[in-house]
C-alpha cells in the first residue's frame, strides 16, 4: 500500500467514517473492491491502477464535523449524504460508496443516495453500476418539482448553480457519453435541458450534448445547440465550459484554451473539449498526442481526464476504428 494511501486509509479509519456501522474488515474489502491493488481505488481503461492523493487538513477537519452529525443521526439522510460527499472528497471513492450503499438501504426511495452513489461509480470507472443507479435516481424524480442541490465547495458568490435533477441527468448522459453511447446520451441530455434554469446549467450541459451530437454526425443539431451560448451570460462557476461553447463558435481561439498541464478538473475538461473539437473535424492524429498529454496529468477523478481514457482505450482497441 502507498504512502498516500495509507494516510488516507488511517484517516477515514479514524475517523470511522468506513465502517458507517458494519465490520470494519467488511468495509476495509468493499474500499478497495474485488481484484485492486492494495491502496488503489480503481483501474484506469488502460489498465493502470490508481491511487488517491493524501486528504488536506481541511478535508480532514469536514469529515470530522459530517462524521459528529452522522453519529447523532446515523439514520438521517443528510447526515450520511454529506459523509459520504466530504470522503469523496478526499479520493476514498470506495468508502463514499460504502456510505452511499448505507444510504440506499436505509433510505431506498431517496434519489440523492443513488445520484451521488452513481457519480463515485464513474469515478471508479464501473459505468454500467452508475447508468443503472442514475436510471434509477432519474426514475425516482420523475414528475417531481426539483429541489436545489447544495454545493460541497461553494462558489464565489455562494449561489448553488445546480438541482437534483439536473445532476441526476447530468450524469447519466456523461456515464453513457464515457462508454462511447453517444446516442443514449441524448435523452438525459433533452431531460436535464428541461430543468435548466441559470446560465451555469446551459454551459454544463451543452458542452457534452455539442460534442455528443457532433460524433454522432448530426452537426445541423450541434449547431442549434450552441444558439443560446452568448458571450454575456452571466456564468458563475462553469466559465471553462462557456469558453470552449465560445470557441465551438468560432469566437475564441482554441490554442489560447488549450493547456494540458492544467491541475484543475476544469482545466482538464477544457483541454479535452480542444482535443475532441480536433477529433470530429477530421485531425484524429492531433487529437490522440493531445488526449495522450492530458493523461501525463494527475487529476485522474476529473471527467476530462475520465474521458480522454476512453479515447485513447477505444482507439487502442480499433486503431483503424
Amino acid at each position: 500500500m502507498t504512502r498516500y494511501r495509507l494516510e488516507l486509509r488511517a484517516l477515514v479509519l479514524a475517523l470511522g467514517v468506513a465502517a458507517c456501522g458494519e465490520a470494519a474488515e467488511e468495509a476495509q474489502t468493499s474500499a478497495t473492491g474485488a481484484g485492486l491493488p492494495e491502496g488503489a481505488e480503481a483501474i484506469s481503461l488502460l489498465g493502470e491502477p490508481l491511487y488517491p492523493s493524501p486528504a488536506s487538513a481541511e478535508q480532514a477537519q469536514d469529515i470530522e464535523v459530517a462524521r459528529a452529525d452522522y453519529d447523532a443521526d446515523p439514520d438521517d439522510a443528510d447526515a450520511i449524504i454529506w459523509l459520504g460527499r466530504r470522503v469523496g472528497y478526499t479520493g476514498a471513492f470506495r468508502d463514499a460508496i460504502e456510505i452511499f450503499s448505507e444510504g440506499i438501504g436505509k433510505h431506498p426511495d431517496d434519489a440523492r443516495m443513488y445520484r451521488h452513489r452513481g457519480h463515485r461509480w464513474i469515478s471508479v470507472r464501473e459505468f454500467d453500476r452508475a447508468i443503472e443507479d442514475l436510471s434509477h435516481a432519474a426514475g425516482l424524480v420523475r414528475g417531481e418539482e426539483d429541489e436545489v442541490e447544495p454545493d460541497g465547495q461553494p462558489n464565489a458568490r455562494g449561489i448553488p448553480t445546480s438541482t437534483l435533477q439536473s445532476n441526476i441527468h447530468y450524469h447519466l448522459a456523461l456515464a453513457r457519453y464515457l462508454k462511447g453511447d453517444f446516442e443514449g446520451a441524448l435523452p438525459s441530455y433533452e431531460a436535464y435541458m428541461a430543468v435548466t434554469t441559470n446560465p451555469d446549467q446551459l454551459v454544463a450541459i451543452s458542452h457534452w450534448w455539442y460534442m455528443a451530437l457532433r460524433r454522432l454526425g448530426r452537426d445541423a443539431e450541434a449547431a442549434a445547440v450552441l444558439e443560446p451560448v452568448t458571450a454575456d451570460l452571466d456564468v458563475i462557476e462553469n466559465t471553462s465550459y462557456h469558453r470552449l461553447l465560445l470557441m465551438y463558435r468560432g469566437e475564441l481561439d482554441a490554442d489560447e484554451l488549450w493547456d494540458p498541464e492544467s491541475g484543475d478538473p476544469a482545466g482538464v475538461a477544457v483541454a479535452y473539449g480542444i482535443a475532441t473539437w480536433h477529433l470530429y473535424n477530421g485531425r484524429e492524429a492531433q487529437a490522440a498526442e493531445m488526449y495522450r498529454l492530458i493523461l501525463e496529468g494527475s487529476g485522474w477523478a476529473g471527467f476530462g481526464y475520465i474521458a480522454s481514457e476512453a479515447e485513447i482505450a477505444r482507439l487502442e482497441a480499433d486503431p483503424d476504428g
